[in-house]
């Protein structure tokens, strides 16, 4: 399993580069998780709607080829992509999916934040707030996309979209959550990794 750090890169190359990544590995290519932040961008989902783009200003809004509806990212959240030969680990996406979630509320927890999944909608919430998002594609057994968590950002953006075609959904992060108490953004993103590799690992 291979970890990279990217630090803050732009939405469209990095689809590329997962894209790519993607297409040209092979049956003995590590796996690799990709830790990073983007700037600020709205991403639309191949199910999603054009009315749950309410007022993006000056946003750009993106159409990518994950699961899902609309969401956002922005600086102070942590994406994490997930480039898992599938096939290789004998896992379906719904078994992807429920690592990735149990991993987030693992970690949340760790900074006594008690967080839960919710079979019906992806993703992960504290009290009926979404703290973060998930969105998969799956491509010759092979995953890519992945989760984003809400650590320490401006979440005003997310009140120009409707969620995951969530109207009215509400979004929360750990430093709403946590205030003065949040970790660091470093030490939330480290954890996440070894958190995810850990319970990837065991799948083996």
């Amino acid at each position: 399993m291979q970890r990279r750090h990217l630090g803050e890169a732009d939405y469209a190359v990095t689809l590329d580069a997962m894209r790519d990544f993607t297409a040209q590995r092979q049956d003995d290519t590590a796996d690799e998780l990709w830790l990073l932040q983007h700037p600020r961008v709205f991403t639309q989902g191949v199910a999603g709607k054009a009315e749950h783009v309410l007022a993006p200003g000056d946003i750009p809004v993106v159409p990518v080829d994950r699961g899902g509806q609309v969401t956002y990212h922005g600086p102070g959240q942590w994406v994490v992509y997930l480039l898992v030969n599938l096939r290789r680990r004998n896992m379906g996406i719904r078994a992807l999916v429920s690592l990735i979630e149990a991993a987030i509320v693992d970690v949340l927890a760790r900074w006594g934040i008690e967080a839960a999944a919710d079979p019906e909608a992806p993703g992960v919430y504290v009290a009926g707030a979404k703290i973060a998002s998930l969105g998969l594609r799956v491509r010759r057994g092979c995953s890519y996309h992945g989760l984003s968590l809400n650590v320490d950002m401006d979440l005003e953006p997310f009140s120009r979209i409707n969620p995951c075609g969530y109207e009215g959904l509400a979004v929360t992060s750990m430093r709403t959550i946590l205030g003065d108490a949040c970790p660091s953004m470093d030490a939330v993103g480290e954890t996440l990794l070894t958190e995810l590799e850990h319970r990837l690992s065991a799948q083996v």
